[in-house]
């Protein structure tokens, strides 16, 4: 019997190669997901304490920041040879040009002890003392700058003021390289640019011969119990864990759609299997005749799958390099880590190849069972192809109640707020198609079928009845569609729904010509009121609140805050201003305050002058009850919360100055902050949406390979098929059908199963989309179903030319043959 497997495994190899090629992509998909990761890995642990070269000890705040002064008392343990304070943060950079240098920018303290500097200088030196500065050497060449001219550098503080440029350092592939450029500053420069009140850590090298452990007793004795001090493997202990939590959460989410390559692989490798078996189905009997038994028959079986998957996965390993190559260039311009090339290790290796072959074997366990129910006889008759077997009663009774099931859980997501709905509701769906599929996409097939009976005449009617002849084994193929083109529909038409949201309430609460936003952070403190200073400016307002009690007031300005109110219940909002508030309904009912009362918030007292309601939706996990709001002139909110920043302004321009002017002069405030950005609607609007485009784009990318599958999984059954069908074929080309006809029925027959397979699969992630976008417009904000008609579309035609590709292959198969040969075909 093993002889016989390696034949059989030689003679019907070619028919499964497209099943081969199913788990190439599957395995490949995985093997190159975990030789990405262990490569990001490998290069996390070697930038582990890439700053750390010369840490003995170091101190970290567990509750806040850690006073300057701190850092005073640490240097004075005895032991100590150097301490310093360091903390991360972000500024900008003021270019040669004048404008701010684009990207994120790191800004960090730079020890300016000898025995703590941990950089590699590429010219001049680091820091020493307050007013100078380094870059990283990219940024440098870029800008022109040169070692010893002056660098305008700007924060959270204030406008950008000029330093002294005494030296360029690299920091490429480090944990501070993210982009943008590099900012290293003196500890007290760098706590004034960041606005930070002290420093996140305290870096220490000890004394030559002094014991580490009793020195760290000692820091402890002086930095107190809420500060934590680590010792010299404990701080790359910490690097490390830093640089992988996310890592391995990025590799879970890969993982995810790894397993569903793996998903879609194993349903195309079910259906060929249940095909070559078929097909066999007269040598297994002739093997039953001469004495072979079901056991030895179904072992034989699984062996030729175990080797057709081992030698698959083989393949996958190699092609896995290609994929991590593909995933490196995907995140490429993310500012992702880079990592340290591609690392096959052991693990990676047997897990990919245990796998592929695991499942080759799974998934031909099945059909393998039932093609060892043929019966000796039958190797005497025609009877040795198999007649079609109808799906049976309890399949679609369980298939129907889990569509049902599924479509009630979506239906019912939103009105719960359950995300644990969504998910149950979509996998309950998919069984409910997957059980269901004999019944199910037959009927949509001669459906979709009944236009291209009308075009082609007999050559359509011919692809549809190919189709559904086998319900099975049509259902096994389209429902293999179904999976990515689902989770891809899904998230197409949830990325259009969250997009259409953000740009209604954009529309609603943004009714100023420009926003200033700040760059990784809040506003710098000054800004506003230099923004305020234009006479071509009328209107500046910086979003700020501060949450007091279980109130939060908002700092609001009187020319805009009637945009945001659906109701005045009481009293007028045109009052509001200087010791005026206005309060919204809920808090106004759970208070007894009314238009006229005088209340106290934080220590100052105020007249409420409306009692008015809020459109904007209550988030979830808002640290007030809804509408527990008040809205307090600008100028008092400075006065009662001088500190409190925000990081968004609007601005309108003054009355009888165009646009253009008052750009002009935001832009020449700017000039000084480049940790800002002004822009009007339509780039804020396509600002908050990018993220939405770019999670989009890389989901895409990576359920594309998914899709990739399923339709191997058409062009394999075509395939299949058509040496099944080499009389039949025969017989029709002998009365007459000509070869572009044969290419057309199997080309209908392509599209008729991907098209089935396809808008199941829209449908399916439609619905999951729907449900999402409920629960998450319960949760809080203004979100409704979008359905992106032109995305739709563009999926279901490269879903229709895939499909009339697949379809080529396999017809050239159909007409290789001579009708002569053909027709005495076994």
């Amino acid at each position: 019997m093993l002889r016989l497997t390696l034949r059989q495994v030689r003679a019907d190899g070619l028919r499964l190669l497209l099943s081969s090629l199913a788990i190439v992509l599957g395995v490949a998909f995985v093997a190159g997901t975990l030789m990405f990761i262990d490569g990001m890995r490998a290069g996390a642990y070697e930038r582990a304490g890439e700053f750390d070269r010369h840490t003995d000890l170091a101190a970290y705040a567990e509750t806040g920041p850690l006073p300057p002064a701190l850092v005073d008392r640490v240097r004075a343990v005895d032991g100590v040879a150097a301490a310093a304070g360091e903390l991360t943060g972000s500024a900008g950079v003021v270019g040669a040009d004048g404008r701010p240098v684009l990207g994120y920018a790191v800004l960090a303290a730079v020890p300016t002890e000898t025995d703590l500097q941990s950089y590699d200088v590429v010219a001049g030196r680091l820091p020493q003392r307050p007013g100078e500065v380094v870059l990283d050497d990219e940024t440098v060449a870029e800008q022109r700058f040169t070692v010893g001219g002056p660098v305008s550098i700007g924060g959270r503080d204030g406008a950008a003021r000029p330093y002294t440029l005494v030296g360029t350092v690299d920091v490429a592939g480090s944990s501070r390289d993210v982009g943008g450029p590099y900012i290293g500053l003196t500890g007290p420069d760098a706590l004034t640019v960041s606005g930070e009140r002290g420093y996140g850590r305290i870096m220490v090298a000890a004394r030559p011969g002094v014991d580490t452990a009793v020195l760290a007793d000692r820091i402890r004795a002086v930095v107190g119990p809420d500060v934590t001090v680590r010792d010299r493997d404990a701080v790359l202990d910490a690097a490390v864990d830093d640089a992988v939590r996310d890592l391995r959460q990025f590799g879970m989410l890969l993982g995810t759609f790894a397993a569903v390559a793996v998903v879609v692989a194993g349903f195309v490798i079910a259906n060929t299997f249940a095909i070559v078996l078929a097909q066999r189905s007269r040598r297994t009997a002739l093997l039953r005749l001469v004495g072979a038994t079901r056991g030895q028959i179904y072992r034989a079986t699984l062996s030729e799958a175990a080797v057709t998957g081992l030698l698959a996965s083989v393949a996958g390993v190699l092609a896995g390099a290609a994929v991590a190559g593909g995933l490196g260039l995907l995140l490429a311009g993310t500012g992702a880590p880079p990592g340290s090339g591609l690392t096959l290790t052991p693990r990676t290796l047997l897990v990919s190849l245990g796998l592929g072959t695991l499942l080759t074997v799974a998934s031909a366990a099945l059909p393998a069972w039932q093609g060892t129910r043929v019966a000796p006889v039958a190797a005497l008759t025609d009877a040795a192809i198999n007649p079609v077997r109808p799906a049976g009663r309890m399949r679609l009774a369980v298939g129907a109640l889990a569509l049902a099931a599924g479509v009630a859980a979506l239906a019912g997501a939103g009105a719960t707020g359950q995300v644990v709905l969504v998910a149950a509701g979509g996998l309950l769906a998919f069984g409910g198609i997957v059980a269901f599929g004999p019944v199910l996409v037959p009927a949509l097939v001669r459906v979709l079928g009944a236009p291209f009976r009308a075009a082609f005449g007999a050559t359509g009617a011919l692809a549809v009845s190919n189709a559904v002849r086998n319900p099975r084994r049509v259902a096994a193929t389209a429902t293999a569609m179904v999976i990515g083109i689902g989770l891809v529909s899904a998230f197409v038409v949830g990325a259009a729904s969250v997009k259409s949201g953000i740009e209604r309430a954009v529309d609603a609460r943004v009714g100023v010509d420009f926003l200033v936003t700040g760059i990784g952070g809040d506003l710098p403190a000054t800004l506003a009121d230099e923004l305020a200073a234009r006479p071509e400016l009328g209107v500046v307002h910086e979003q700020r609140s501060r949450v007091v009690g279980d109130v939060q007031l908002r700092a609001a300005h009187p020319a805009l805050v009637r945009r945001t109110l659906s109701a005045v219940d009481a009293g007028d909002p045109a009052d509001l201003g200087p010791g005026a508030v206005l309060v919204h309904r809920e808090l106004a009912a759970a208070r007894g305050w009314t238009a006229g009362s005088t209340i106290t918030l934080a220590g100052r007292s105020f007249r409420v002058v409306a009692v008015v309601a809020d459109e904007e939706p209550v988030m979830a996990g808002s640290p007030v009850p809804a509408g527990h709001l008040v809205d307090v002139p600008d100028t008092d909110f400075t006065a009662m919360f001088p500190a409190e920043r925000g990081y968004l302004a609007e601005v309108d321009p003054a009355a009888g100055v165009s646009v253009d002017a008052a750009r002009a002069a935001v832009e020449s405030v700017l000039a000084r902050y480049p940790t800002v950005n002004v822009m009007d609607q339509a780039a804020y609007k396509k600002m908050l949406t990018g993220t939405v485009d770019l999670v989009l784009g890389f989901v895409t990318a990576l359920l594309g390979l998914a899709v990739v599958i399923s339709l191997v999984g058409v062009a394999n059954t075509l395939s299949l098929s058509v040496v099944e069908r080499a009389r039949e074929t025969a017989v029709l080309r002998a009365v007459g059908l000509s070869r572009a006809g044969m290419r057309g029925v199997l080309a209908v027959e392509a599209v008729l199963t991907a098209l089935v397979g396809t808008l199941l699969g829209i449908a399916l992630g439609t619905g999951t989309a729907a449900g999402a976008t409920a629960v998450v417009a319960r949760i809080g904000g203004d979100f409704t179903l979008v359905l992106p008609w032109g995305r739709v579309g563009l999926i279901v035609a490269v879903a229709v030319v895939a499909a009339l590709l697949a379809s080529v292959l396999p017809a050239r198969r159909a007409l290789s043959r001579p009708v002569v040969a053909s027709l005495g075909a076994d």
